[in-house]
C-alpha cells in the first residue's frame, strides 16, 4: 500500500504528461529541423523536453539519502537560482536532441516506456539526487510533470497541433505554478488575469 495518499495522483499525472509528450511527437516524425522555441529547432526542443524523463532515471541511480527540498516548488526556487543560466540551458537542450539519434520519435518512446516502468517500481519516499539536493521522489516527480507539460505545449504550438493538454497534467502543474507565484509574491496579479479582471504586467512570469 501506497504511503503517501498523493503517490497515485502524481504518478497519473507524470504518466499522461509523458504520454502526450510521445503522442506529439510520434504524430510529427520528420519536422525536427523546423524552428522549435526561441534558437532551438524542435530536436533541440524534444531534446530538452526528454531530459524531464531522463533525470527521473539518473537522479535516482545516485542513491541519495539527505532530504534537502521538500516541494516542487523548493526545487525550483533552487534551481533557478543555481542552473538558470539561459546559455547553459540551451546547449543541454541541443546535447540532448542530438543524442536521441536519427530516430527521433523511437528513442522518446522507448526513454518513455523506460522511466515511466522504472517510477512504477519505485517508492515515493526513494531519495532523488537533485543537482540542489537530496528529494523524495513524490516531491520531485511533479516538477518533471510540469516541464513535460509546459515543453510539450511549446511543440505544439511549434507544429501547429492543439493544445489537448491532459486534465491531470494540467491540474499538477498550475499547482506548481501556483506555490511559485504565491512564494513570491505575485499570486495576486496572476488570480486576476485568470479570472479575467485585469491583464498581466508585461514580462510577467512566475519562474
Amino acid at each position: 500500500m501506497d504511503t503517501f495518499p498523493s503517490w497515485i495522483a502524481v504518478r497519473s499525472a507524470f504518466e499522461h504528461a509523458a504520454r502526450w509528450f510521445v503522442s506529439t511527437v510520434v504524430a510529427e516524425r520528420g519536422r525536427w529541423d523546423e524552428p522549435g522555441l526561441g534558437e532551438w529547432s524542435v530536436r533541440d526542443l524534444i531534446g530538452h523536453t526528454s531530459r524531464a524523463l531522463l533525470t527521473v532515471e539518473s537522479y535516482l541511480d545516485k542513491n541519495a539519502t539527505a532530504i534537502d527540498i521538500g516541494s516542487p516548488g523548493g526545487y525550483f526556487r533552487a534551481a533557478l537560482a543555481s542552473m538558470g543560466d539561459p546559455a547553459a540551458v540551451a546547449r543541454r537542450g541541443r546535447d540532448a536532441g542530438i543524442a536521441l539519434g536519427p530516430e527521433i520519435d523511437a528513442a522518446v518512446v522507448e526513454i518513455s516506456e523506460r522511466v515511466l516502468a522504472r517510477v512504477n517500481s519505485e517508492q515515493p519516499d526513494a531519495v532523488v539526487a537533485t543537482p540542489v539536493g537530496g528529494m523524495r521522489l513524490v516531491d520531485y516527480l511533479p516538477t518533471r510533470t510540469f516541464e513535460l507539460t509546459v515543453h510539450t505545449c511549446d511543440l505544439a504550438v511549434a507544429l501547429g497541433r492543439p493544445l489537448d493538454v491532459p486534465s491531470v497534467a494540467a491540474v499538477e502543474s498550475l499547482t506548481v505554478l501556483g506555490e511559485l507565484a504565491a512564494h513570491a509574491g505575485n499570486a495576486g496579479p496572476l488570480l486576476l488575469a485568470v479570472t479575467g479582471r485585469r491583464a498581466l504586467p508585461a514580462g510577467f512570469t512566475v519562474l
